[in-house]
């Protein structure tokens, strides 16, 4: 398990409210949410960075990567469902 340490958040009373109705554990629901906007931070600077030393996506580069976030997000609902 890794390290944790203990911060104080202030969220607005009706976020929290819905946060509680989602679930029991607060903590893990917002580590999730936050390393989730950290992976998605590092992706846009690594495609930013790329893009800076490669040039702009391509229309046909843009559109495969389309299709390849779509079906892997369908797999994935799939597994999920099963």
């Amino acid at each position: 398990m890794s390290a944790t340490t203990r911060i104080t958040v202030t969220l607005p009373t009706e976020q929290v409210a819905e946060l509680k109705k989602l679930t029991d554990n607060v903590s893990g629901y917002v580590a999730e949410a936050v390393a989730r906007q950290i992976r998605h931070q590092l992706l846009a600077d690594d495609l930013r960075r790329y893009q800076d030393e490669q040039g702009q996506f391509t229309d046909e580069e843009l559109a495969e990567a389309r299709a390849r976030i779509s079906a892997s997000g369908e797999a994935a609902g799939s597994a999920s469902a099963a």
